[in-house]
């Protein structure tokens, strides 16, 4: 029995096509093979298309995930150092602020010890002074008083003595 591979339609009017396209019965299952095989080349086809756009959706994927977790650790990064800057910026606020407390407060103390100190040593030169100007003014108003008191002295035994040579001449 002879098979049209052109038609469906198994007909036996040879004119329909050319010889060579006819076949026997055995040549069936070489057909039906090859058709299987191009059916298994279709299903690799589609597997192959299959793992390229598997592969495509991964690495779209990795890649999306990629930015996400980039730009989730460059946030992160991003507070983490604002943080840290915050907290530097507060420490060395705190110490300038500290410093300028600490020279305002010496300051403070050093002007008030020295006034203390310059009280102290005014008070010590003033009784040293006045002590000196007393003694001085002392020995002066001494010096003056003797003289005055040997004047007088002198004065009153110069008359006595007068009187006493009058009485005797």
């Amino acid at each position: 029995m002879l098979y049209c591979n052109s038609f469906r339609n198994n007909s036996f009017n040879f004119e329909c096509c050319p010889l060579q396209i006819w076949s026997t019965s055995s040549n069936k299952f070489e057909r039906e093979r090859e058709r299987e095989r191009e059916r298994e080349r279709e299903r690799e086809r589609k597997r192959r298309a299959g793992r390229q756009a598997d592969r495509q959706a991964g690495r779209q994927a990795g890649r999306q995930a990629g930015r996400q977790a980039g730009r989730q650790a460059g946030r992160q990064a991003g507070r983490q150092a604002g943080r840290q800057a915050g907290r530097q910026a507060g420490r060395q606020a705190d110490r300038q602020t500290d410093r300028q407390r600490d020279r305002q407060t010496d300051r403070q103390t050093d002007r008030q010890t020295d006034r203390e100190t310059d009280r102290q040593t005014d008070r010590q030169t003033d009784r040293q002074t006045d002590r000196q100007t007393d003694r001085q003014t002392d020995r002066q108003t001494d010096r003056q008083t003797d003289r005055q008191a040997g004047r007088q002295a002198g004065r009153q035994t110069g008359r006595q003595a007068g009187r006493q040579a009058g009485r005797q001449t």
